[in-house]
């Protein structure tokens, strides 16, 4: 001990008495620096044995018996956790030179890590290597207290996921190894719908804890604590490393929205929010952190504005989207004062015996220089741009002046958006509407959607109760697939469930279970005295499949597309109305009209099209002549989407085209691939990044068909005389 002293003090060597009195008390002072636990004494023999080692230490390290005559180096675990660059004991004692705190690990009995900073001089004996002596000392609430502080400053403090930092950092990684091992990359931004509402009404404690649910179920849906963030607010990323197959993407961005807009119990109380998903992938659209990020924000932006609760994949179009958008809704500010709004009427047909019993009212927007504007580009933009209220109210007085002079009794449906019924007002609203127009209320029937009970309450029943002490009828809209819930039909007195359309156009599918779904629905009506109407109903096998199931009413093609007021008003003067069914057998894939350019590559030539209608199985292309049934193209859809697709017929410069894959949607109400080719793909196979050009344009190896051995050969198929005219007018216009 007295040799240990002088070593680790730095006490040498007196022959006076008052030497020997100052070598004790060094002894006393290394006594009671190791009984304080401040610090440890090691020394070993040549061999690396344990020759002496202080008992606070001998006991943390050496529980199950002594280590003396030991390995010193046996007593801790082997090297491997450290991090980079860190120096390692065996590499120290190899040295055979000072060393000084060297990190090290040991586990205890119960399993318990400790770590060590362990310091060390060799001991020379007539100049040769006798062993070491050193120091050593407890560091593991200095290693557990650092590893807390690295660990919060890289994630959220409540929900204990990823911070916006170290995602940042992740994805910089993962886009550095996605570049050089040419990989995809995708990434989601989430964005709750209605949490500022959560977080009014019930306050911030009650936020923070529904976001630590949140951060739940997106860990469940993901799968990977690692690949999911919180970048700051009501605001999430997800990250997914070599995923390009939109397919898998949009299927994951739906099971996030379906897991987020299920009901929370926070403090007893119950509250429903909803989600929206932009999704951007590397290196398609972006082959950088910024640029993919900034990206996938336009898209979450595109999905918000489309009506919420959707995902969103980005597309080069956005931009433009965006701004289009802009110049909408300043048209539609002005829209009602200049008469360019008026209402058509679908009507609402007895499934059994073909009469019709009602309309629903569809507002219509006429623009002045875009004609006809879907109502599912406009009506977003009023929801989001406050404009709902002043168009639902006219809508719903405009409806009841014109219903009131119908001959007969046809109820007539209005819409009510959630902005319109969370207003106090609404029910007197309804009350002028009809007080002024002279409908009887029986024949006034309100169309509600199942967010309105978001906000649960006693203001949401009162006005419920308000309404039906008016004499109108009340429908649930769109049931099943919001946000739905038996518990508001016990107390929410609707007189009709409307099956969406979404429900009846799958139904037919093989292998679909929506139709076990409407069978539910129809019978949780009837059991409750109400009716049922199927929305969107358009071939036979849809229709005789609706009457199967004892579907009270039908709306849809079926029957009738929407129809202006002045025809309506000329169907119901012949009389007694009835319309008999007619339709195609079978439920076709929805057909996207368009006019757009586009490739057909064949062989080592890349023709520029035009693409007319778009579905799921196939597409109708016009610009080529002489093209065989059955020939194959690869087709150019834009931004690396390439389709293999075989032509099923072929008139003279239109072809019908079946693809190989079908396609899958894109969240916006449209369709796209499954997976894109890579800009370096397109380089390697001298595509052009887009389609481009007026003639045909050779391109690199063939793809399609083709000449012998990968030589060049003439075109196949020739330009339709007048496409280049046709195409520059469709772009004027």
């Amino acid at each position: 001990m007295l040799r240990k002293a002088r070593g680790v003090f730095g006490i040498g060597a007196a022959d006076a008495p008052a030497t020997r009195t100052t070598e004790s008390e060094a002894a006393a002072l290394c006594h009671t620096y190791e009984e304080l636990g401040l610090g440890f004494f090691w020394s070993t023999d040549a061999e690396g044995r344990v020759t002496y080692l202080s008992p606070g230490a001998h006991a943390l390290l050496a529980e199950d018996g002594s280590a003396m005559g030991a390995s010193f180096l046996g007593l801790f675990l082997k090297a491997g956790n450290e991090s980079e660059g860190e120096r390692t004991l065996p590499f120290a004692f190899a040295r055979k030179g000072r060393f000084e705190k060297v990190t090290v690990r040991s586990e205890r009995v119960d399993g318990e890590t400790l770590w060590w900073a362990i310091s060390g001089e060799p001991i020379m004996q007539r100049g040769e290597f006798a062993g070491f002596r050193g120091h050593c000392e407890d560091i593991t609430g200095e290693r557990r207290s650092a590893e807390e502080s690295s660990h919060m400053a890289m994630h959220d403090a409540l929900t204990g996921l990823l911070n916006r930092r170290h995602m940042s950092q992740l994805l910089e990684r993962t886009l550095t190894q996605s570049s050089q091992q040419r990989s995809p990359c995708a990434i989601m931004l989430i964005d709750l719908d209605r949490f500022k509402q959560v977080n009014d009404t019930l306050g911030h404690a009650a936020g923070d804890a529904l976001l630590k649910q949140v951060a739940a179920r997106l860990v469940r849906v993901v799968g990977d604590k690692e690949k999911v963030s919180r970048l700051g607010g009501d605001e999430f990323q997800v990250i997914m490393p070599g995923i390009d197959d939109r397919g898998v993407l949009g299927d994951l961005a739906t099971s996030i929205i379906t897991s987020i807009s299920q009901p929370y119990t926070i403090d007893g109380s119950r509250c429903l929010i909803g989600a929206s998903v932009g999704v951007a992938v590397s290196p398609f659209d972006g082959d950088d952190s910024d640029s993919l990020v900034r990206n996938a924000d336009l898209a979450l932006y595109a999905a918000k504005g489309g009506g919420r609760g959707r995902f969103r994949f980005f597309s080069a179009d956005l931009l433009k989207a965006a701004a289009d958008r802009r110049l909408l809704e300043e048209d539609l500010h002005d829209a009602l004062q200049k008469n360019e709004l008026e209402i058509h009427y679908q009507p609402v047909v007895r499934a059994a015996d073909n009469h019709v019993v009602g309309v629903e009212a569809l507002v219509r927007w006429n623009h002045p220089e875009h004609g006809a504007v879907s109502p599912a580009r406009f009506i977003p933009i009023a929801e989001e741009s406050n404009l709902i209220k002043g168009i639902g109210e006219w809508v719903l007085r405009h409806a009841c002046e014109e219903a009131a002079a119908w001959p007969g009794r046809l109820r007539v449906a209005v819409n009510v958006s959630p902005v319109q019924f969370a207003d106090d007002g609404f029910p007197a609203l309804v009350a002028s509407a009809l007080a002024n127009s002279g409908l009887d209320p029986e024949l006034l029937e309100l169309e509600i959607t199942e967010s309105v009970f978001l906000q649960e309450g006693g203001a949401t029943n009162d006005r419920f109760k308000a309404l039906k002490s008016l004499g109108v009828r009340l429908a649930l809209d769109d049931f099943g697939t919001g946000y739905s819930s038996l518990g508001y039909l016990k107390t929410a007195p609707f007189d009709k469930i409307k099956i969406d359309q979404s429900f009846v156009r799958g139904a037919t599918e093989a292998g679909s279970r929506n139709r076990a779904i409407i069978a539910a629905i129809v019978a949780l009506a009837q059991a409750l005295e109400m009716d049922t109407t199927a929305e969107g109903v358009e071939s036979f096998d849809q229709f005789d499949l609706m009457k199967s199931l004892n579907v009270t009413l039908v709306q849809g093609y079926i029957y009738s597309k929407p129809i202006s007021n002045a025809e309506f008003v000329a169907k119901i003067n012949e009389g007694n109305w009835t319309i008999e069914p007619s339709g195609p057998a079978f439920q076709r894939h929805d057909r996207h009209a368009m006019f757009r350019r586009i490739g057909a590559i064949h062989d080592n030539h890349y023709y520029p099209v035009v693409l007319r209608n778009l579905s799921v199985s196939g597409a109708l292309i016009e610009g080529l002549v002489d093209v065989p049934v059955g020939t194959e193209f690869v087709i150019d859809l834009g931004e690396g989407q390439l389709a293999v697709a075989r032509v099923r017929r072929s008139r003279k410069r239109q072809q019908g085209l079946e693809f190989e894959q079908a396609l899958v949607p894109d969240g916006n109400g449209g369709l796209c691939t499954r997976h894109r080719a890579s800009p370096y793909q397109l380089a390697a196979a001298g595509l052009p990044q887009g389609p481009k050009g007026d003639g045909v344009q050779p391109v690199g190896p063939h793809l399609i068909g083709g000449g012998e051995d990968g030589k060049p050969s003439m075109p196949a198929f020739g330009m339709a005389s007048d496409w280049k005219g046709a195409a520059m007018r469709a772009e004027a216009a």
